[in-house]
């Protein structure tokens, strides 16, 4: 990608990300400490961007230098889950290797043919929802329903196990790294 288009993006992403939170450029001055008609230059490609710009524009509009001005990846955005199984249980990793948000993304299918988990006890938090089907979550001492169209999130400190509850159950979940290593033996990201 050359240099022309690096900055046609990052001038893209800066009006974007202004508009989006609905700041005029005056707001957007004010809180980047530049003039609103520098920032107006920078946007229409009549000013060059200088680094010394960027860094604080970026901390204004919520976002890091990094993610500013990262290219276009051409890298296919689609991404092909395998099913990998278990008896009682059906797994697809929807997130890529090496997520850089530090989580793990999958859909589960559990059927009540599945072997009945002690709750486990790991550092960090856990959260899905229910795509079809009834989840039966054991959290400490509880045992709460969890419906079709709802959802949970939890301490993974409190001793927890999930089970299909009546039938099979498909949800959507999301692991941290410490939850991944707890629940998905086999697919350690790397950090």
């Amino acid at each position: 990608m050359t240099q022309e288009l690096i900055d046609e993006v990052v001038r893209q992403r800066i009006r974007s990300l202004r508009i989006a939170r609905g700041w005029t450029l005056d707001t957007l001055a004010a809180r980047c400490f530049l003039s609103a008609s520098t920032l107006s230059r920078i946007e229409t490609g009549h000013r060059r961007i200088a680094l010394d710009q960027l860094v604080p524009i970026a901390q204004a509009l919520g976002t890091t230098l990094d993610q500013l001005v990262e290219p276009e990846g051409d890298d296919d955005v689609v991404i092909r889950p395998e099913p990998e199984t278990s008896p009682g249980s059906t797994m697809w990793l929807l997130s890529r290797e090496r997520d850089r948000r530090g989580v793990t993304i999958a859909k589960m299918r559990i059927t009540p043919d599945r072997a009945t988990n002690k709750p486990q006890v790991h550092p960090g938090y856990e959260w899905f929802t229910v795509l079809s089907g009834t989840v039966r979550l054991q959290l400490g001492e509880r045992t709460i329903l969890v419906r079709e169209g709802q959802a949970a999130e939890f301490s993974t400190m409190t001793p927890h196990a999930i089970e299909a509850h009546e039938g099979p159950v498909e949800l959507l979940t999301i692991f941290d790294h410490d939850g991944e290593r707890a629940h998905l033996p086999g697919h350690h990201h790397s950090r």
